[in-house]
């Protein structure tokens, strides 16, 4: 969810100012015997690694989550898949059951959209059984401002009153939406575009939060991304927090939403305690460049991530687009989508094969409305990839996950993962350009209409490679490239494509 007045659901969020909101009770139910009874036992999750890769499936349900975990990203070595909040939220119907219900919490129940709580249970066991994690979208920041008609799981609910839950004291006291980032008070404790903005401060809250934090660990998702962070007090964040480590092993994986422009009052060094962050002038810089923005260009990123103000490498988590950014929202910019085409796609190669941050690939169904649900029924049921529905992808589910030039760059990256530098970097001072990872892989990116001819200096050993994105659209190695004995290679690259070669898919010395 972005977090920032411009973010373009101004709209929609005050249509939820006319109306209140309500709450059931949750139930926290032990799973872990459930877990135990059918022999499934949570694998040991492993620390944040710059090499991995998360995929975000943007409204996907737990079912078919599930099915492409086995089908697609353990294949692929996907490390994590994110998942939409899986909390009860509202239902507006009349608003054609648009994207962001999905971040308006009614309760903790785990009734979503997406599936029940054994759907979601059965979906954890099966994603970590082909070796991907789990990691949830937390809201833990406010709840939900409409209250015509009832949650998910059919909690009825009026605004700062969640009966079993929350009661008006459990909310800050400004129940004004924030108008000023420039004052950090307001930014925390007043209302982000108008959701009732829970105390963070209050010892009760942090206990329901940590309560349902520690249920979703249970079942064995093994991360959280933190929506809103930037809207608590780091140090409220950092007790909700505490209570969880204190209470789950190994510790989850913590990655924040921390809109950080550079000039507002709330800056991200203030999170990097707590977790990682995800840095969202990353994708800001990277996609001006592939755009074109004013004079910049893909030769500017060069250096870009040493010199500008962003996460250190090992604690950011970074993206081409997000579901809020690609909708114009969480403090616009200028930013690179599936709607951008095959600039989308070399800008994706860029991210996987730059040795920066965590790279979080963005998973969208296609929308023309930025508040648009995901493909759905007249009754608001979320149409599927697979079964019932099999939509498939490349439609509705447009799946940017599955695109050969991704999956190819998802494997360089495993591959190219020893050598956490540059190196070897050429351009022609404009839009194509051209690095290594050392003696590990080698790509080539020509953003220019024209085709691009060269002989490329590489630390690759001797050898024939097999181009690695070309063989991902062909399915086999069409296309050997040879490197000589001093490291260099002689090629053509088409106009808008890019071409990598690494050590993993090198045929002979």
């Amino acid at each position: 969810m972005g977090n920032h007045p411009q973010s373009g659901r101004q709209g929609a969020w005050n249509f939820a100012l006319a109306v209140g909101v309500l709450s059931a009770g949750v139930m926290w139910l032990s799973s872990r015997a459930l877990l135990a009874e059918k022999g499934f036992i949570p694998a040991v999750h492993q620390a944040s690694s710059e090499s991995a890769v998360m995929v975000h499936l943007f409204e996907w349900t737990w079912d078919d989550i599930a099915q492409e975990c086995e089908a697609v990203l353990g294949p692929q070595g996907y490390q994590a898949v994110q998942i939409s909040p899986p909390q009860e939220h509202v239902i507006v119907p009349d608003r054609g059951f648009p994207w962001w219900q999905r971040y308006q919490p009614v309760s903790y129940q785990l009734i979503s959209r997406s599936g029940d709580r054994a759907q979601l249970i059965d979906m954890v066991q099966r994603c970590r059984a082909v070796g991907v994690e789990v990691y949830a979208d937390a809201v833990i920041n406010h709840m939900a401002a409409i209250d015509s008609a009832p949650g998910s799981a059919g909690t009825k609910f009026s605004r700062y009153d969640y009966p079993g839950l929350y009661e008006p004291k459990d909310f800050n006291a400004c129940r004004q939406p924030i108008t000023n980032y420039q004052d950090a008070e307001q930014v925390t404790q007043c209302e982000l575009v108008s959701l009732p903005d829970l105390d963070t401060a209050s010892p009760r809250v942090q206990s329901q939060l940590a309560d349902y934090l520690a249920d979703l660990a249970s079942l064995g998702i093994t991360g959280f991304r933190i929506d809103a962070a930037k809207h608590m007090r780091s140090e409220d964040l950092a007790a909700i927090l505490s209570q969880v480590r204190d209470r789950i092993e190994p510790d989850p994986f913590i990655y924040q939403e921390v809109i950080d422009p550079g000039t507002e009052a709330i800056k991200k060094q203030d999170y990097y305690a707590l977790g990682d962050v995800i840095d969202f002038e990353y994708g800001r810089m990277v996609g001006e460049a592939f755009l074109n923005v004013g004079d910049r260009t893909l030769a500017g990123l060069r250096d870009f991530t040493t010199t500008a103000h962003l996460v250190p490498s090992d604690q950011a988590v970074v993206f081409i687009d997000n579901h809020d950014k690609q909708r114009g929202h969480g403090g616009g910019g200028n930013y690179v989508s599936y709607h951008h085409g095959q600039l989308h796609t070399l800008a994706m190669v860029f991210m996987l094969a730059h040795p920066y941050g965590q790279p979080r690939i963005m998973s969208s169904y296609a929308f023309d409305d930025s508040e648009q649900g995901p493909p759905s029924t007249a009754d608001g049921r979320t149409r599927t990839v697979y079964e019932p529905d099999t939509l498939g992808c490349g439609g509705e589910w447009v799946c940017e996950h599955r695109q050969p030039a991704v999956t190819a760059m998802v494997q360089f990256r495993a591959a190219t993962q020893a050598v956490p530098e540059v190196t070897d970097w050429w351009s022609d001072g404009r839009n194509q350009i051209a690095f290594g990872r050392g003696d590990r892989g080698f790509v080539v990116i020509n953003r220019a209409d024209t085709a691009l001819t060269r002989t490329f200096q590489t630390q690759l050993p001797a050898g024939d490679y097999c181009e690695v994105v070309s063989a991902e659209t062909t399915g086999g190695c069409d296309r050997v490239i040879a490197v000589n004995a001093s490291g260099q290679f002689a090629t053509t690259v088409a106009g808008m494509s890019a071409i990598a070669l690494h050590q993993e898919a090198r045929r002979s010395q």
